[in-house]
């Protein structure tokens, strides 16, 4: 059948299924490949004629080193770029609110899981195409991530865009110190060994030992605030090793050494939903923020407030997971294991 026979709304559907496909391709190859490519590039250009391209380029990203430690930047534009729009809905991925977050206060949000590649969370946190600015007028998120982000050239920029920063102590300080209420802090909890838990149809978080976001939560006087994206962890397949393999061994080894877990995963292809590749299949992710648990300020708190705002916690996410389950399609016997 020749294109001119194909009905204008057939048409119109195919192409915005294609700007889908590149959308979500473009975030695929970014989160895997920016930072090596470009470094690799920029390393070779010294050999070339345009050896002072990478000269500046290196210079401005030397003195621009602490930036990720110091709250980061973002610009509001990159944020409300169009293929945003068509990642969002590949999936299509959507945000519930459950409760209201007051902007006369500080938030810690803790995202889970982490997944493969934190889709759920980029869209709604990282970007403005999910009317996240909409539901929580006056709360301006901040992301907290891995620092290996923004020790590699281009990459180190590209995500700072966005508003990441670095997860440590000092970047997050300055974000929940600010003047200006409203300030929400997301941390992806669980990090890079959640993902070697991404498993379909599992809902395994790594927290029971996680308490740095309650440290940071009681020194401001933050509200914390549970949120879970249903079906993150369904968007690959993703081949897990015994935890007393050699391979599980070297995940841990590498993961100690670089900050981030390598791991086995696959999904379909880029023509062919039906083919092997790298792109995501096509799971609707709902992500629900919870309601804010209210947290004093404590400059010098004990082990026991820490203690019991963490499990206060652990129950408010327990309770998330089990009140929305059944609504996005989880079997109703399935529960939420912390490791």
């Amino acid at each position: 059948i020749g294109i001119s026979t194909v009905p204008p709304r057939t048409m119109k559907i195919l192409q915005k299924q294609w700007l889908e496909t590149l959308g979500v391709c473009q975030y695929v190859l970014t989160f895997l490949f920016m930072g090596p490519f470009f470094s690799l590039l920029l390393l070779f250009l010294l050999f070339t004629s345009f050896w002072s391209v990478s000269v500046l380029y290196f210079v401005w990203f030397f003195l621009d080193w602490d930036t990720p430690n110091q709250g980061g930047r973002q610009f509001e534009w990159t944020k409300k770029l169009s293929m945003w729009k068509y990642t969002r809905d590949y999936f299509p991925i959507k945000l519930v609110k459950t409760a209201e977050l007051p902007p006369d206060r500080n938030y810690v949000l803790g995202a889970h899981p982490h997944g493969v590649m934190v889709f759920g969370t980029f869209i709604n946190f990282f970007t403005n195409v999910d009317n996240f600015r909409k539901e929580f007028p006056g709360i301006h998120t901040s992301v907290a991530v891995q620092a290996i982000f923004f020790h590699l050239p281009v990459s180190h920029d590209y995500f700072m865009s966005y508003g990441l920063c670095s997860v440590n102590r000092w970047s997050l300080d300055y974000l929940l110190s600010k003047a200006q209420r409203g300030q929400a802090v997301v941390i992806i909890v669980g990090g890079a060994h959640e993902s070697l838990c991404a498993i379909p149809g599992r809902h395994c978080l790594v927290l029971r030992n996680r308490k740095g976001f309650v440290h940071m939560a009681l020194r401001h006087g933050a509200s914390l605030v549970p949120v879970y994206s249903f079906w993150e962890n369904d968007v690959f397949h993703f081949k897990v090793f015994d935890t007393n393999s050699w391979q599980h061994l070297c995940q841990l080894t590498f993961k100690k050494i670089m900050g981030f877990s390598p791991c086995i995963f696959w999904g379909r292809g880029l023509f062919s939903a039906n083919s092997w590749g790298m792109l995501p299949l096509a799971r609707p992710i709902t992500t629900v923020v919870g309601r804010p648990i209210p947290v004093p300020q404590r400059l010098d708190h004990s082990k026991e407030e820490v203690d019991h705002y963490h499990t206060l916690y652990m129950e408010a996410l327990e309770q998330l997971f089990e009140d929305h389950k059944e609504s996005y399609v989880v079997p109703a016997s399935t529960r939420l294991t912390f490791i």
